[in-house]
């Protein structure tokens, strides 16, 4: 026989458990409108994930435990219908000192208003942005279920995410006599993730014999972004069906049981370069962002530089021209060429721009503290100020008409703390915080190559990529004034930062000592900026928040 199943890769709100539920029920009608007989959401589909100490509720858990049996009611009348939910279950008793967790990652099996099955995910991450054990017990069980006509069913195997990385969940699970792997996800993207889960993947499924359909979320959660990326894998474990990436689908599979192993078709997305993914994380971050937290449209200061150009341009992807606004903000030290460029810009992707001279307040703080300054030079307070005076411009502007603000550092200038607290850092979302300077020059020529959203063509002028980056603080002034050249400091803070070598290791590989003994102190003394930055999103497998948690205080070195 065969058996229709379809993936639900859809975009959940955390919190949502109606809205959440709601669209389950929808996803389950029209894809048993469409023949099929099984479908399977992402994992905790029913809160959206991550949830956090959400979790620790028990009003949160009861919400969920009432939209699983809604949905059950709601699909009563789909006759052979079996729909997978993911959520969490269970309690926790607390004391003054101790609590005592009997709380789980689970997934229920639905069919005609019932819930005839109930797994709880076996292991639990607890590295990068996971943090699954402060909130859930592991399980201990094997889920084996029915789906399909009830005179020729396909025995299918339960798995949640983690559960896949391991050999034990998915050789129990056959053992127990699945025909198929079915595995619920929600798994934040990162560069290349996707077919590193494919890969992963395939050595299940080549280990066990079994087939695979993998259920993953998408959507943006904060600083998180979940790219679908569902997909199906043959015996052998090669391809046999791909959902588009960073898109809400209903991704069906037909799974042939005729053969001694069952055989999937699908269509096959076709592979995707890490630019076309890395764009689109950060448009939906941004857009998900904005949209689920409510926020009218998006601003920021648009300064000529390189930084602030690719934020614009992920904006305008995102939320499209209406919802964005530009304010430039000129000092006695910006170039003409900066506001020439950024007037250029502005007027390519079609945008409210404003220009809002910042010198009257730069000369009427310097007159304030002359007295206090009186026989210092000017140094990096005077830099300071002017950072701190369109910052508070901005959320100003926020303030009074709603809109949030787009910061525009990067993950250079965060590592190395070249960035101002209370200025050019003052903001709602960082759009770039996890870019590479070196990273943001190559994602702007991808996009001036590219116009996926049909926005605008080459949007970043030439001369904005081209010419040397600066803050324009101070005359003549440029970053590597400050830094060593971006493709030194980029490469050290990967290795340093990114993968924990350490100082002696790197300097090994070539690296001038002078230059490491450099990034990597300004890393350690600039932890405190990090720690009061705006939450940004996370494109690489180590960020500047979940993913890096060091001490403020410390005297380490090495």
């Amino acid at each position: 026989m065969t058996l229709k199943l379809c993936v639900a890769q859809l975009n959940f709100i955390v919190g949502d458990m109606d809205g959440n539920a709601r669209k389950i029920v929808e996803a389950a009608n029209q894809a048993y409108a469409n023949g099929a007989r099984l479908l399977l959401t992402p994992e905790l589909s029913i809160c959206g994930y991550a949830a956090e100490d959400l979790f620790l509720r028990p009003a949160f858990i009861a919400a969920c435990d009432d939209a699983v049996k809604s949905v059950a009611r709601q699909l009563a009348g789909l006759k052979h219908m079996t729909v997978v939910v993911g959520h969490p279950t269970g309690t926790d008793s607390r004391t003054r000192s101790v609590a005592v967790q009997s709380r789980f990652n689970a997934a229920s099996v639905l069919r005609e208003g019932e819930v005839v099955a109930t797994y709880a995910k076996r292991e639990l991450p607890n590295y990068q942005v996971f943090d699954e054990r402060r909130y859930f017990m592991p399980g201990r069980g094997v889920c084996v279920f029915d789906a399909g006509e009830p005179d020729q069913p396909v025995r299918v195997g339960l798995l949640i995410c983690e559960d896949a990385w391991f050999e034990e969940p998915a050789r129990l699970t056959r053992e127990a006599g699945a025909q198929m792997l079915a595995v619920i996800n929600a798994s934040p993207f990162h560069v290349g993730k996707g077919y590193e889960r494919e890969a992963m993947m395939a050595q299940r499924v080549r280990a066990t014999g079994l087939p695979m359909v993998y259920a993953h979320l998408v959507g943006g959660q904060d600083e998180v972004v979940f790219e679908g990326h569902s997909f199906a894998l043959s015996t052998d474990g090669s391809v046999a069906g791909r959902a588009p990436s960073f898109k809400e689908n209903l991704f069906e599979v037909l799974a042939d049981s005729a053969q001694a192993a069952i055989e999937f078709v699908a269509n096959i997305e076709p592979v995707r370069t890490p630019e076309a993914d890395l764009w689109d994380a950060l448009v939906l971050g941004v857009r998900d962002y904005i949209g689920k937290n409510g926020f009218p449209g998006a601003l920021l200061g648009l300064s000529g530089g390189i930084d602030s150009a690719l934020v614009l341009a992920i904006a305008v992807d995102a939320l499209g021209a209406q919802k964005v606004r530009t304010v430039m903000m000129p000092s006695p030290y910006t170039a003409d060429i900066s506001w020439i460029d950024a007037r250029d810009m502005a007027a390519r992707m079609g945008v409210r721009y404003d220009e809002i001279s910042i010198v009257p307040q730069f000369e009427a703080f310097k007159t304030s503290l002359a007295t206090e300054f009186a026989g210092r030079a000017e140094d990096t307070t005077e830099e300071n100020i002017q950072a701190r005076i369109r910052g508070t411009l901005l959320m100003a502007l926020s303030n009074k008409f709603g809109s949030i603000v787009l910061t525009t550092g990067n993950k250079s200038e965060m590592a190395t703390g070249y960035c101002t607290l209370y200025g050019d850092m003052a903001g709602g979302f960082a759009v770039i915080k996890d870019l590479a300077k070196t990273l943001v020059f190559k994602l702007a020529r991808w996009r001036n190559a590219n116009n996926p959203y049909g926005t605008c063509d080459s949007p970043i002028p030439e001369r904005i990529i081209t010419r040397p980056p600066s803050a324009e603080l101070r005359p003549d002034q440029t970053d590597q004034d400050s830094l060593p050249p971006y493709e030194v400091l980029d490469a050290i803070l990967e290795r340093y930062m990114e993968n924990d070598q350490g100082i002696e290791s790197i300097v090994a590989e070539g690296f001038a000592r002078e230059d490491v003994e450099k990034v990597t102190r300004l890393i350690k003394i600039n932890e405190y900026k990090r720690r009061q930055a705006p939450v940004g999103i996370r494109v690489t497998h180590r960020s500047f928040g979940k993913d890096w948690r060091y001490p403020i205080t410390s005297r380490f070195r090495a």
